[in-house]
């Protein structure tokens, strides 16, 4: 039996959907540099299924984590003429990646098993791409009002 392993997954996502979802390499710590060559293939996704969104202003939301605010992401993402929304530090409550998306992941692959990785990756990707836009924009509407109370409560945790 193949014992319980990590997979790390990096997920993009906005309104429309995903995309960019990156599972990293076993044995590979996402660094800097590792976060800058995902980000370039990020511009690239963008390029490819988000046309329209190129001459419109890309915008992050970031939390602070070194790999976020390391000057060569920091100086990738003003090359590429991106934005950033920055929020509190250790704010679960205001990344929607948390409080939505994998939320919901993790009720799909719950009780699941995967005879390999390459099969937790495919389920992983069909249901991310299975999910209908009003999914994704759901998660972003909850950012707002939840972004909404944490600037009238002066930056303090919000919860829900």
């Amino acid at each position: 039996m193949i014992s319980t392993r990590k997979n790390t997954c990096t997920v993009f996502w906005d309104r429309q959907g995903v995309p960019l979802a990156e599972f990293l390499p076993h044995d590979t710590t996402i660094n800097s540099a590792v976060y800058c060559e995902t980000l370039k293939k990020l511009r690239h996704a963008i390029q490819n299924k988000r046309r329209r969104m190129l001459s419109a202003t890309i915008l992050l939301l970031h939390d602070n984590a070194r790999l976020h605010s390391a000057a060569q992401t920091q100086d990738l993402i003003i090359s590429f003429r991106w934005e950033q929304m920055d929020h509190p530090p250790y704010s679960p409550d205001l990344t929607p990646s948390d409080f939505h998306l994998f939320l919901h992941l993790k009720k799909f692959l719950g009780g699941k098993w995967f005879d390999d990785n390459d099969d937790l990756k495919v389920a992983v990707q069909k249901w991310l791409i299975s999910q209908v836009a009003a999914f994704y924009e759901e998660g972003t509407q909850k950012l707002v009002a939840r972004y909404d109370k944490c600037l009238n409560n002066g930056g303090k945790y919000v919860e829900k």
